[in-house]
């Protein structure tokens, strides 16, 4: 296979760990071709030539069209706010471009419907950016539950905290525009949301709750702006085979930098992860005698794979971005036809109409299924 062309819309914080996945993918890996690094695109002519320099890119443009006109582009990422994904997906599917588009899909469901339809009628490879199913240590989780390790899972808790909007003087920015979407359920917690999925199928009902912590926030240029979505949730779910499960997601959760802490109850036994701590997990067996019986803290190590790739002894731990160069893995095995992990944009889909469901659910009061 001929190394695939690559095109990056956005440099920002995703943009950035796009281009470390795919500068990185051929050294830690070795079995794929070693990716072109084609085209480069920022909303600004300066901006785009700097990160093209910094991150290895060929070219550069201001004009994110031009890209995916590009022939020697065979697979774009599209690291851009989330109001603009499903234009700069569907486009790019148009054009015959692979497609690795950051989540969630995009804020209006209809559009995220067309971005599904657009891939089928494309035949092009559609994956969104779900790096931390790729953690060695939760794919690790999906093995103990498959083999009945702590028996019937029954019940799960999930929650996704991070600070970034806890300080009700950050400056008002979009993503507190209802453009961008429902606030902490879309533009975060999908990401339990995948887990779920990854580990146990998608939810089949909800009910929902969400607040405001600030009505307001601050203009940069002086005056203040109504919030237009929500920063915190919380969801009850149903999953299938009867289990039970609760979802909490806060992005103004003072102190919290990156959790997703995962509670997982079974009829033999519990699993308890942090994403704070993601080298490491908890495993608790009611087996033996009870005055022995405990939860065992698990460290990442090579036999956990594909953490071997990375590093030859355990517990020296991975980081985010390796869970990127991992996903960016997967994406080149599904280009290739081989069985992959990826999120397709059907299974993202699945995972938008929960969220939908959950801001739907809010608004009418009431459980709403999942069909």
């Amino acid at each position: 296979m001929k190394p695939l062309g690559i095109g990056l819309i956005g440099t920002g914080y995703m943009g950035k760990c796009h281009a470390l996945a795919w500068n990185a993918v051929k050294t830690v890996f070795g079995d794929v071709e070693r990716p072109r690094l084609v085209h480069l695109a920022e909303a600004n002519a300066g901006l785009a030539e700097a990160r093209a320099g910094e991150f290895g890119f060929e070219k550069a443009t201001a004009d994110w069209r031009a890209l995916i006109a590009d022939p020697e582009v065979d697979v774009v990422s599209v690291t851009t706010p989330n109001q603009f994904h499903a234009e700069m997906a569907i486009a790019a599917l148009e054009a015959g471009k692979h497609v690795w588009c950051e989540k969630p899909m995009a804020p209006a469901y209809a559009d995220a419907e067309r971005m599904l339809e657009t891939a089928k009628r494309s035949g092009k490879v559609a994956a969104l950016g779900y790096n931390y199913i790729q953690n060695p240590v939760i794919r690790h989780i999906k093995t103990l539950v498959g083999e009945g390790a702590i028996g019937t899972v029954n019940h799960i808790r999930v929650e996704m905290d991070e600070d970034f909007m806890a300080d009700a003087d950050v400056f008002f920015y979009w993503k507190s525009e209802l453009s961008a979407g429902y606030g902490a359920l879309d533009d975060f917690a999908v990401h339990p949301l995948s887990l779920l999925w990854y580990l146990f199928g998608h939810v089949e009902a909800v009910i929902t709750d969400m607040v405001k912590p600030y009505a307001d926030r601050p203009l940069s240029e002086g005056g203040r702006r109504a919030v237009e979505n929500h920063d915190a949730a919380n969801v009850l779910l149903r999953l299938g085979g009867g289990i039970s499960a609760v979802l909490m997601a806060n992005r103004a959760a003072w102190g919290r930098k990156g959790r997703i802490a995962l509670q997982i109850y079974g009829s033999q036994g519990s699993i308890v992860y942090d994403q704070e701590r993601m080298n490491e997990f908890e495993l608790y067996q009611a087996e033996g005698r009870g005055s022995e019986q405990g939860f065992r803290k698990i460290l990442a190590a090579p036999a956990h794979r594909p953490y071997d790739r990375f590093i030859p002894a355990p517990g020296h731990g991975l980081g985010f971005n390796d869970l990127k160069i991992i996903e960016c893995r997967e994406l080149i095995r599904a280009i290739s036809g081989e069985p992959s992990s990826i999120v397709t944009f059907k299974d993202g889909l699945r995972i938008e109409k929960s969220v939908h469901a959950m801001a739907q659910s809010f608004h009418e009061r009431r459980w709403i299924e999942i069909g």
